[in-house]
């Protein structure tokens, strides 16, 4: 299996030629191609379709940080087909989705776990003078700044909702 974990750190190198996030994309799908890994290589060949539907939709190379946007939303996708499935009793998809989206978070920042997410959300609530519901909309656009990604917003929304509410 894929042990990807990029992040910025990861993508500068001094002196040294980086692949781009598509770049190993695509050659981990010939790797998995020859290796005659189906779902491993079914799933970045989806990953590739998406990358480049995003880069015709903007009309023009997609950078790293563009592709992990999309990458996101891929796994957005597989999250929430995971949980339609489950309502469906629908145990063979939600393999399916499962393992695509295992596949999918390889090439993702590590996320952010819940404790780390109700920090940001404290100090984002500080920061902006949060005092009840009506600041919502004002603490979740800097927070979603802040988290760049590497948090599910719905997660954060559920902090930030029980935080205002005490």
């Amino acid at each position: 299996m894929l042990v990807h974990r990029y992040d910025d750190a990861e993508r500068v190198s001094i002196g040294v030629s980086v692949a781009t996030l598509s770049e190993n994309i695509r050659s981990d799908m010939l790797d998995a191609t020859r290796a005659r890994n189906s779902v491993l290589r079914d799933t970045l060949r989806l990953m590739v379709a998406a990358v480049e539907n995003g880069r015709i939709d903007a009309g023009h190379d997609l950078s790293d940080d563009e592709i992990l946007r999309v990458l996101q939303k891929e796994a957005k996708q597989r999250r929430e087909s995971i949980v339609e499935y489950r309502k469906g009793n629908r145990e063979d998809l939600v393999e399916q989705e499962q393992r695509e989206l295992d596949i999918i978070d390889t090439y993702l920042p590590e996320q952010l776990s819940e404790d780390d997410v109700r920090k940001l959300v404290e100090e984002t609530l500080v920061e902006v003078g949060a005092t009840g519901m009506d600041d919502l909309r004002n603490v979740m656009g800097p927070l979603m700044k802040k988290l760049d990604g590497r948090a599910d917003g719905r997660v954060a929304n559920t902090i930030v909702r029980e935080l205002l509410s005490d």
